[in-house]
């Protein structure tokens, strides 16, 4: 009895040092390095470096207001890609010289891509020009440095005597000009 009483110390430290060893070996060999899960844990949270509700933007060309947008909530990011974001809903009214409203277009969510200067409105996109006719789509981009509109998705466009169905199209801003892609429906054609 004396002899192990007097070993155990020595017996026990070779048996945490076996232990300890193989439970380094155990996690040195079940480590993984998997690229997208170390992205996943070390990547920062997406949120607004500022956020407004109801706000306004204007844009104005030699001191005559062009573009106003509307938005029940907007918020921007400071990314390396700054941009606006407008999930709560969009108003956007396009103004000739004399500020009367040529189009007015509504969207459930847009975009806005600060270094491209474009627009992206998503989800139930309406124009509506001066004239009546109106534009429906899914998804429509708005290139504010060559002032046109348009869209690679189905669209519907209704006028007073018809109705024209197309997949895509591209318009001036105030869609008083347009052409529609691979065109279906009943068309009126003048004489």
């Amino acid at each position: 009895m004396v002899w192990f009483r007097k070993n155990i110390p020595i017996l026990a430290s070779r048996y945490f040092f076996q232990l300890f060893f193989f439970v380094q070996l155990t996690l040195w060999f079940g480590c993984e390095n998997d690229i997208e899960k170390i992205k996943l844990i070390t990547q920062k949270s997406k949120t607004p470096s500022e956020t407004g509700k109801t706000a306004e933007i204007l844009y104005s060309d030699s001191a005559r207001v062009r573009v106003q947008i509307n938005a029940k909530r907007m918020d921007h990011y400071t990314t390396e890609n700054p941009y606006l974001e407008m999930p709560e809903g969009v108003s956007v009214l396009f103004f000739d010289d004399s500020m009367h409203i040529k189009s007015r277009l509504t969207a459930h969510y847009a975009i806005h891509l600060e270094k491209e200067r474009k627009m992206e409105a998503r989800k139930n996109v309406v124009v509506i020009n001066e004239k009546g006719e109106q534009l429906n789509t899914e998804h429509l981009i708005w290139d504010e440095a060559t002032a046109k509109i348009y869209s690679d998705e189905f669209v519907k466009i209704t006028t007073q005597k018809e109705i024209i169905y197309g997949q895509g199209f591209e318009s001036n801003q105030t869609f008083s000009r347009y052409k529609i892609n691979k065109i279906k429906g009943n068309i009126q054609i003048k004489k």
